[in-house]
């Protein structure tokens, strides 16, 4: 699926089931939420804790709910997620180009 395609599905998933989306302000609310939710998830699979009695290992569900709020900000707030993922990678490349291929730390753990 294409992100354009994303935020078009979220869009009429919302105006069909959901009736119309949270404001905006709901919704940064929500999405910290979920990324709470998806940290406690990778905190207890990849960190020091352990999973509690009736807790799963849902990270793929967490890391979609992340997903589908920011789609519905984006799609509230007029981002064009695939104009921006362009950009950003823009940016990255322009900015971290030689930064990375000459940070030890990141070969230290090979």
């Amino acid at each position: 699926m294409e992100i354009k395609e994303l935020q078009q599905r979220v869009d009429s998933w919302i105006k069909e089931y959901g009736v119309r989306y949270f404001s905006e302000l709901t919704n940064l609310a929500v999405l910290t939420e979920e990324v709470g939710e998806l940290a406690r998830v990778m905190a207890r699979k990849y960190g020091d804790q352990s999973f509690k009695p009736g807790e799963t290992d849902n990270l793929a569900e967490e890391m979609a709910d992340v997903l589908w709020v920011l789609t519905c900000l984006a799609n509230q707030t007029g981002v064009d997620l695939t104009e921006a993922i362009e950009a950003s990678f823009a940016k990255k490349t322009a900015r971290d180009r030689e930064r990375h291929l000459n940070n030890e730390k990141l070969f230290a753990k090979r």
